[in-house]
């Protein structure tokens, strides 16, 4: 797992630098990325992926309720495939997922998948996952059939680190979800307004459930950032010998939970619940690419792609 082999992929490359001038970039392209093993867990995952897809959407446009189980069983059997393509992926390149932009990327779709799945679960509503799985398979293949990115190490190693960046991940991924929510909330408003209403329509989530996914996932975003940057700020403290570090990360991060709390609280009211809250939670997941791009890649002095 990942997480725990963070500090040991980092001492294998300080190993390997103190031997050698210069460490020798990881050859890009297909090549290098997809050994035999590689090949098994992409096509594995691609095939759950697309045959969970496929039986969602059998369930959305028919109703059939089999279609909708499978749809999960196969999602399921896909984010386990995910899961060892990641791991296979970071054993090629001898480093942690989110070391380079693609493996960021691929955990990314990876976290969003799992979490769209707890929320289909616990809210027992399986037509969102047509919407879902097509956004998780974009983020797989891309990543995975890009050429390696440039490794970028980190002076931070460690469990707490590890759990820093896979939670950040996690929240975006949450607020993803979230954004994604709030879209099909405000396609549907308008369609019913219209009245332009299809067989399709009545087998969506009624517009109050799709409120409460919504809003379940912002608090599944919510809790896992604040952790992450506590484990941030602990990272930095054992990094600086203070927390007193300023990066242009924090504030956007500042930023985003303030929005997010602020959506969580007028979705809620009267005045805001609806079409107004979900317009909110889109505008902060376009503030949540803004920091996750912008602001790590030309800004941030410690973050670069988590």
């Amino acid at each position: 797992m990942w997480l725990t082999e963070n500090s040991k992929s980092y001492r294998g490359l300080q190993a390997t630098n103190a031997t050698q001038p210069t460490c020798p970039p990881p050859r890009s392209g297909l090549y290098f990325l997809l050994t035999t093993v590689d090949r098994l867990y992409l096509i594995l995952t691609v095939v759950a992926y697309g045959l969970s897809l496929g039986s969602y959407l059998r369930y959305l446009v028919t109703g059939k309720e089999l279609a909708g189980r499978l749809g999960t069983i196969l999602l399921a059997v896909g984010l386990i495939a995910h899961y060892f393509a990641l791991l296979e992926r970071s054993r090629g390149l001898h480093t942690v997922p989110y070391h380079d932009l693609y493996g960021s990327l691929s955990l990314f779709g990876w976290l969003l998948a799992l979490t769209y799945l707890g929320l289909e679960v616990y809210h027992r509503q399986r037509s969102v996952g047509a919407f879902v799985v097509p956004v998780v398979i974009i983020f797989f293949l891309f990543s995975h059939l890009a050429p390696a990115g440039r490794i970028v190490e980190t002076p931070a190693t460690g469990i707490a680190f590890a759990f820093h960046v896979t939670l950040s991940i996690l929240a975006y991924a949450a607020f993803g979800l979230s954004f994604v929510l709030s879209i099909i909330f405000l396609a549907e408003q308008r369609l019913l307004r219209t009245r332009k209403m299809g067989a399709v329509i009545w087998r969506l989530p009624p517009l109050e459930l799709l409120e409460r996914m919504s809003q379940s996932s912002v608090i599944v975003g919510l809790v896992t950032i604040v952790i992450g940057t506590a484990l941030g700020f602990l990272v930095v403290d054992r990094l600086q010998g203070t927390v007193l570090y300023y990066d242009p990360k924090y504030l956007a991060t500042i930023l985003v939970l303030v929005l997010y709390a602020a959506y969580l609280f007028l979705a809620r009211s009267a005045a805001w619940r609806g079409a107004r809250a979900s317009k909110l939670c889109v505008f902060n997941f376009v503030l949540v690419i803004f920091s996750f791009t912008a602001v790590n890649l030309f800004f941030s002095h410690s973050h670069r792609y988590f």
